[in-house]
């Protein structure tokens, strides 16, 4: 057997205690603040059928970054890339029995092949968060006042990050003002997504590229560069009055380059930025009017909602020095092992505060020094440490040692427990 140590697949990753409890403090966050709105949790299959993004997601999506495989009746499947195609089966699968509008939100892994970078990877971890049934912009501005609040939660303020928003059908009405045939809006669209990729001469560039006249490309830049066109979009006023009454205008701008390159969006696109410009866009989302009858429902149910990934939110905090800071270790107390003859009592007393509620580790090895046990506790961040020697069994006592302020306390096995506590 070759002695080279084997790697993970690229643009994958391990995940360490120390990782895992980002991974808890993460999930255990975007679940109060989606259950704080009223929302409840679902999940689907990793693997779906290719067909089900061929359709919606994108040409992009489905043919350079969607992993495939064949089953054994050779069916070409994809290991989920984005959630939202899955939550329209769902919801088109079910819909004569829910409950609308539904407010629904899950957390797990996904998968694209894209260039790993920093903050992206072919793995990671997206928190989907969506509501379904209602027209309304007031539920697109609740989807943005989700977002702001999570913001708030983890302590990035709007000095650091924003919410970009923007109405592709007034985008839309706006690239026919200037002679654009519809045929051709889409495609202009997805130049337009890439405005903030390239430089300004290369968009130019672009424009032209895409059989724009010189008048059409210096109107269509001047539109982009308008930061209050909004005020004519009805819809967009509506959603800026609302995110207002709600708190978070002050996270919350127009942005008419903000389109989206999924082709399911309808309506108003969202996309949370990095403020420093450190990683451009950190999530993104909108509304999405037509996709459950594009997965076979009977009816036209709107949505509209957002996805937010680890990878880049974990390199955001760490940027803006908000990254928390994290308990590994959930072991509340080391019980030692005297000796030999002791590991009996030991095991008695673990087997007890673990019956209190007591998260309770015992020492491995009966033939270690307890100096060692005790360096072991305080290396992984164990609070107390229990021992029991001769002189405690002779005392019918038991020695709690607090490793933070090294005070050592002897006690009754019912003072104990409370004193942990």
């Amino acid at each position: 057997m070759s002695s080279q140590k084997l790697q993970t697949l690229k643009g994958f990753r391990d995940f360490y205690p120390e990782d895992m409890a980002f991974q808890s403090w993460l999930y255990k966050n975007i679940k109060e603040v989606s259950e704080s709105f009223g929302f409840q949790e679902y999940e689907g299959p990793i693997l779906e059928p290719l067909d089900l993004y061929a359709a919606k997601s994108g040409e992009e999506l489905v043919k350079k970054q969607a992993f495939t495989l064949k089953d054994k009746s050779n069916k070409l499947l994809a290991l989920r890339p984005e959630m939202t195609p899955t939550l329209a089966r769902m919801v088109a699968k079910k819909e004569g029995s829910l409950t609308f509008p539904i407010k629904w939100f899950t957390y797990g892994r996904r998968f694209r092949y894209e260039t790993p970078q920093k903050g992206r990877g072919r793995e990671f971890f997206q928190w989907d968060i969506d509501i379904l049934g209602s027209e309304n912009p007031l539920t697109d501005a609740e989807i943005i006042q989700i977002a702001a609040t999570f913001y708030k939660k983890v302590g990035l303020t709007p000095s650091m990050v924003k919410i970009k928003i923007n109405d592709r059908v007034f985008l839309q009405e706006k690239l026919a003002s200037l002679g654009i045939l519809k045929e051709k809006t889409f495609s202009i669209f997805k130049t337009i997504d890439k405005k903030n990729k390239v430089n300004a001469k290369e968009f130019e560039e672009m424009l032209n590229d895409s059989d724009l006249s010189k008048i059409q490309t210096d109107k269509l830049l001047s539109l982009l560069a308008d930061k209050n066109s909004y005020k004519d979009s009805p819809w967009l006023v509506e959603i800026m009055k609302a995110v207002e009454k709600m708190g978070v205008s002050e996270y919350v701008e127009f942005d008419s380059t903000i389109v989206r390159g999924l082709d399911y969006y309808t309506r108003t696109v969202l996309e949370g930025w990095d403020i420093k410009g450190v990683f451009r866009s950190i999530w993104g989302g909108g509304r999405y009017d037509n996709l459950t009858m594009a997965v076979g429902g009977k009816t036209k149910i709107p949505g509209v909602g957002f996805a937010m990934g680890d990878m880049v939110l974990k390199e955001l905090l760490i940027t803006n020095n908000k990254y928390p800071k994290l308990q590994i270790s959930k072991t509340q107390v080391l019980v030692t092992v005297f000796n030999s003859d002791l590991l009996s009592k030991s095991i008695d007393v673990s087997r007890k505060l673990r019956g209190s509620g007591i998260n309770t580790e015992i020492y491995p090895e009966d033939s270690i020094r307890l100096d060692k046990q005790l360096k072991y506790a305080d290396k992984k961040g164990i609070p107390y440490v229990v021992i029991i020697g001769p002189e405690e069994i002779e005392t019918k006592t038991i020695t709690l040692k607090n490793l933070k302020t090294k005070e050592q306390t002897k006690t009754s096995f019912e003072n104990l427990v409370s004193l942990v506590k």
